[in-house]
């Protein structure tokens, strides 16, 4: 196994920043083409992430430290972000990084022991998960929708990078 809590923490303190870096001063094409109906694009992602930090993965954490497999896990509601007015986008950006700022602290105070790490509780829909395994998912979450709002990003171009597509893995179909 490969989970380490600060190399957990090194990408989720980062990913706050490698979207205010990618995203800032972008016009709005870029940040809300997506690749058809029922799909995001990088905005939404954006909120989606937001809806994340306020509703899954800590309250999830606490729930695991605290009652064990006693209670499972409230669904999360993937789509909830999809039902709010978007606010401009250094708003939510600055939220994004300030929910997740707090969120790491909250994840230092209630990781203490690296014994805690072993504790399980109850996903509605996997059964038992270990306090690790919800970390190391929130870690590669991240990265998930970092991929994500790079592939459909570089969709926009699909049609005008003409013969060099065969070149270009992002354009590729998924595997």
């Amino acid at each position: 196994m490969n989970f380490s809590m600060e190399e957990a923490i090194e990408v989720l303190e980062r990913t706050p920043k490698v979207l205010e870096t990618l995203f800032t001063g972008l016009s709005d094409a870029w940040l809300t083409c997506n690749e058809g109906e029922g799909t995001w694009n990088a905005s939404q992602v954006l909120d989606h992430l937001i809806e994340g930090e306020k509703s899954n993965w800590i309250p999830r954490l606490d729930m695991i430290l605290s009652g064990g497999e006693g209670k499972p896990f409230p669904e999360f509601d993937r789509f909830a972000h999809l039902n709010h007015a978007a606010a401009p986008l250094s708003d939510r950006l600055s939220e994004f990084k300030k929910l997740r700022g707090d969120n790491i602290l909250k994840l230092q105070q209630l990781v203490q022991h690296e014994s805690q790490l072993e504790c399980t509780g109850m996903h509605p829909a996997f059964g038992s998960v270990k306090a690790s395994e919800l970390i190391a998912t929130w870690v590669v979450h991240d990265m998930t929708h970092l991929s994500q709002i790079v592939r459909v990003m570089a969709g926009r171009y699909r049609e005008d990078v003409g013969p060099w597509i065969a070149f270009l893995s992002v354009l590729q179909p998924h595997r």
